[in-house]
């Protein structure tokens, strides 16, 4: 053989080798693709979480204003019941506004409550499916990096294993789905 031959023969292995690299390549970028959507969703989750803690929060800031008011107006109403009042009929008619009162907040208690709840139990399905999207993420961004080391090896196991963790990543970003 001669050396022309020799090296006409390095290239064509060369050019074999990046060809049966492109499978590999290929699915780096797809899987590259499903990492940014995840992170994106990830993110997303995260902060829904965050506003509907601050909507809960704000929710039970109102309640606990309300149960203020309504323990105040309860110890003025027994004040007046108690202390001698040169205006018995003044003091009457405030103690049965105050009554008034009392019965409207016992109905805003419960409905305030029941909404709080409700954005609680949202908060904790949020965080839930964040950190489903946030192991899918790190399950995908594990499979590209092992992935990758296949073109530095040109060993298919690696492409394997990558393929391996990315489909357990698409599974966890899946199961999201299926929360409630």
């Amino acid at each position: 053989m001669e050396a022309n031959e020799v090296s006409e023969l390095k290239e064509q292995a060369e050019k074999g080798g990046e060809s049966a690299m492109r499978p590999v390549a290929f699915t780096m970028s797809v899987v590259a693709v499903f990492v940014a959507i995840t992170a994106v969703l990830g993110h997303r989750t995260h902060t829904e979480a965050v506003l509907k803690r601050a909507e809960a929060s704000d929710v039970w800031n109102e309640y606990q204003a309300k149960k203020i008011r309504a323990y105040d107006t309860a110890l003025i109403t027994d004040l007046l019941s108690v202390v001698a009042v040169a205006d018995k009929e003044g003091a009457a008619k405030f103690a049965k506004g105050y009554a008034g009162h009392q019965e409207k907040w016992a109905d805003d208690f419960k409905e305030e409550q029941k909404e709080a709840l409700g954005l609680e139990a949202e908060v904790k399905l949020a965080e839930r499916q964040a950190k489903f999207y946030d192991l899918a993420e790190a399950l995908l961004e594990i499979g590209l990096v092992i992935s990758s080391v296949t073109l530095l090896t040109r060993t298919k196991a690696y492409w394997y294993l990558g393929i391996v963790f990315s489909l357990a990543g698409i599974a966890s970003a899946l199961t999201v789905a299926f929360l409630k």
